[in-house]
């Protein structure tokens, strides 16, 4: 027969909505976080794991007096009585302990590889020793005399202490770093001389200001030196709790004959050096700044010692300033001091931090006090009952020779001469040499200094003035000991770092390409005269043009979407002739469906030219130069606002009183002045460039005085020359003249068309760029046919065009009409 089915007890089940539950169980474990993992007690300036391990080192006999010991057997103990939390987090913790770049004043002597300032790890725990450093009996001196709180351990077999004695502000002098739920502290460590100080201060009186704290102790102290900027971000942090400092490298400009060096001895808090370096060392190698030869890392064990080489002639300033912005040679720091202060996380100052500081070492010398009174008033009835005994020793010598046992001789003695039962048992067991006259002696010389400290103790407890000097000889005591110079120097005001980028720039000459696909390069003159052919490319790229520039100037291009941009030439990456070089995207966005159709080198934009943009689909847009100039040069912006599918065919700049030559797919060419497109602002569509029946626009260019034919081209490579004459002026829009005879047997559109002087060059590429004079064109009258004076070519090559400066003409009645943000379809 089957078992019935066991039910569940529903008086157990929880009826609790589940995100009460969630809320419940979160707070407590965000508690727990705070209050036992990750914050430090604002007493002794520790968190849990670092005060487990100072005390399981200690009550093992771990300390500085001895030898060291094995680092993993120091883990094992601490993780087996006290922190069950793995060795990892314990080790990691005794390493930073440790760390004389981390801690201001280490409390654990580590011997072995403890890791560096390189951010190298630390050996593994096998093959390092510890003990405690000497430093750390003054954190631990009198826990054993009932002066602290205890708790049970994670299995209730021992207990532990919650806070440790503390004879000096550990949390001002080592500081401490953490991420609780909620709550993050960054604590920077201060001097301990001066820490003391303002201790000191802070008890002698109690109502002190700030300002007076702060004549004692000036900031952070930080292990590494360096130079602390921003008195008032730490009279900030020091007020409230918050504040932030610039932390900046201590650098010399060490000068001789040859050369100029940036000598970098002390570094910020917590950067790692080796990084440092590299991000140093990297921007000479890209050549973000000229001027720097090499940098190296000579430290050793004597010291830190960061070489950088310059030109003997390089700016030295100009280039640590740089450094100061751009690497870790500079850091920002922020205070944010939260603690445990009563069992709950706190943001504090530095009043608040010395108040806790103090009222916790009250309590801890008063309950010290408390318990030596006792122990002494007991030692003090002892001897009392010693020295009695002696007077009647030979009756007492009697009595427990009588005596059946010590327990007997102990009721016996009690009885005659009422001792108590203490007195009685210290008789018994005192040891017959101690019978001596000397010894009776030193029994009332202990007896009478006992008296002496008794009466010590009784003023240290009534007496709340006699407490505190007690509290300040003992702090003296710790200051005498180990009291350290000041390493970080203090700055009252922040220095605003303030980069010429032009200054950066190396001024010279470098070779410049780009391609239609967005690929831009540079390379210096000696590397371009030592290469032959053209630039290297993709397999399917075109290339645009490439033209010797300068670092300052610029690079303007045009994409078929309609839009533009411009970089620097000195922003351009540095490569060799035949690399591919970097994509457009590296420094502003381009999506992969545009395509350069032209560029053109300028200095600025404050030439008086037109940027002159034709769309397929037969607008023209005139805009000037200047409009072009924008504050942010990491993006591309429209040039030209297109409708549907429609795409920009030609993209040129051109100067007053010039012309614009328009050529369609079926032969149609129009000519007619720049004056007749109205100005039009850079987002319009602008107006109707030719009239078009089942036609489009495939290539438009300016026409110059110079020019005295007009090269054309079809898509199968046939070619004429005509005479630039023969296109009449017309008006705009306008059909235009029809410059070629058509074939029907065999069909073709135009391509492109070249206004051109009598003596220019022009080139085409397939594998290798060829030139063609003007005169290698067969001139023909527009109603001709085409000749086949052109080898088939992949394309022609058009090259970056120079911007010249231009004056605007003189103020008279123009027949330009500026229009702002209208589309014209006429």
């Amino acid at each position: 027969m089957a078992k019935k089915p066991e039910f569940a007890d529903h008086s157990k089940i929880i009826t609790t909505p589940l995100e009460e539950i969630m809320g419940d169980r979160f707070g407590r474990y965000s508690k727990y976080i705070i209050q036992d993992r990750a914050l430090p007690d604002v007493r002794d300036g520790l968190k849990p794991v670092q005060r487990r391990i100072l005390y399981a080192m200690q009550i093992e006999g771990n300390t500085h007096e001895h030898k060291y010991r094995k680092s993993a057997k120091a883990v094992g103990i601490i993780m087996g009585n006290f922190h069950p939390h793995g060795d990892g987090s314990i080790y990691d913790a005794m390493v930073r302990l440790s760390q004389d770049w981390k801690s201001r004043i280490p409390l654990i002597d580590m011997q072995g590889n403890n890791g560096s300032i390189d951010d190298d790890p630390a050996a593994a725990m096998r093959y390092t020793e510890v003990r405690l450093a000497p430093i750390a009996q003054m954190m631990l001196q009198d826990y054993d005399k009932e002066t602290i709180a205890w708790a049970p351990n994670f299995d209730d077999t021992e207990v532990e202490p919650t806070v440790l004695p503390a004879r000096y502000p550990n949390l001002l002098v080592n500081g401490i770093t953490g991420i609780a739920s909620g709550y993050a502290t960054n604590i920077p460590p201060h001097n301990l001389s001066e820490a003391i100080d303002a201790a000191i201060y802070r008890i002698q009186y109690p109502n002190c200001s700030l300002d007076e704290l702060m004549e004692y102790i000036q900031g952070p102290d930080f292990p590494t030196g360096g130079i602390v900027q921003g008195l008032a971000g730490i009279r900030d942090a020091f007020a409230s709790g918050k504040g932030k400092i610039m932390i900046r490298s201590k650098v010399e400009i060490v000068q001789s004959k040859t050369a100029q060096q940036l000598l970098i001895t002390e570094i910020p808090y917590e950067v790692v050096k080796s990084n440092m370096v590299k991000k140093i060392d990297a921007i000479r190698l890209l050549k973000k700044i000229d001027g720097i030869t090499d940098v190296r890392d000579e430290s050793d064990r004597n010291g830190l010692r960061i070489v950088v080489d310059l030109k003997k002639d390089a700016d030295a300033n100009f280039i640590l300033q740089y450094l100061y912005k751009n690497t870790d040679l500079q850091v920002s720091y922020n205070y944010n001091i939260i603690a445990i202060v009563n069992k709950r996380p706190m943001q504090i100052g530095l009043a608040a931090m010395l108040d806790a500081f103090i009222d916790h070492r009250h309590e801890v010398i008063y309950k010290r006090s408390v318990f030596e009174l006792k122990k002494k008033e007991q030692r003090c009835h002892i001897l009392e009952g010693l020295i009695k005994a002696i007077s009647v020793l030979d009756e007492i010598i009697a009595l427990i020779r009588s005596a059946k046992d010590k327990t007997d001789s102990k009721n016996k003695i009690i009885d005659r001469f009422h001792f108590s039962d203490a007195q009685a048992e210290a008789i018994v067991t005192m040891r017959l040499y101690r019978l001596s006259n000397t010894d009776v002696t030193l029994l009332k010389e202990e007896y009478a200094r006992l008296l002496n400290e008794i009466e010590e103790l009784h003023d240290i407890i009534e007496n709340p003035k006699i407490l505190k000097k007690v509290m300040i000889d003992e702090l003296k005591e710790v200051k005498k000991q180990f009291g350290v110079p000041r390493l970080t120097k203090i700055e009252q005001e922040i220095e605003e770092i303030v980069i010429d980028k032009m200054a950066m720039i190396a001024n010279e000459q470098v070779m410049v390409s780009i391609t239609r696909d967005g690929y831009l390069k540079k390379v210096s003159m000696r590397s371009f005269g030592a290469s032959e052919g053209l630039p290297g490319m993709k397999e399917s790229d075109q290339l645009i043009g490439y033209r010797e520039m300068n670092t300052f100037d610029q690079i303007l291009f045009f994409t078929n979407k309609g839009t533009y941009g411009y970089t620097p030439v000195y922003e351009i990456e540095d490569t060799k002739w035949k690399e591919v070089g970097s994509h457009i995207s590296s420094i502003m966005k381009l999506s992969s469906q545009e395509k350069i159709i032209s560029a053109y080198a300028l200095k600025d934009f404050t030439s008086h030219a037109y940027v002159i943009t034709v769309s397929r689909k037969g607008m023209i847009k005139k805009s000037l130069l200047k409009e072009f100039a924008v504050s942010r040069s990491n993006k591309t912006f429209t040039a030209m606002s297109l409708s549907g599918d429609d795409e920009v065919v030609a993209a040129f700049v051109a100067y007053e009183k010039e012309e614009v030559m328009i050529l369609s797919q079926n032969g149609y060419m129009v000519r007619y002045p720049l004056s007749l497109i109205p100005l039009t602002a850079l987002k319009a569509k602008g107006v109707k460039a030719m009239n078009l029946s089942e036609d489009r626009i495939v290539d438009a260019n300016a026409v110059t005085e110079q020019d005295v034919f007009v090269i054309v081209i079809n898509d199968q490579y046939q070619s004429k020359r005509i005479k630039l004459s023969d296109i009449t002026v017309t008006g705009r829009p306008a059909k235009g003249n029809l410059i070629c005879k058509k074939v029907k047997s065999k069909p073709f559109v135009m391509s492109e068309a070249i206004a051109v002087p009598s003596h220019a060059q022009i080139h085409f590429v397939k594998e290798q760029m060829e030139t063609y004079e003007v005169t290698d064109f067969t001139l023909m009258n527009k109603d001709a046919t085409f000749s086949g004076s052109v080898k088939a070519q992949d394309y022609r090559y058009r090259g970056i065009a120079k911007i010249h400066f231009a004056t605007a003409p003189q103020e008279t009645p123009s027949q330009d009409v500026h229009v702002e943000n209208l589309n014209f379809d006429l």
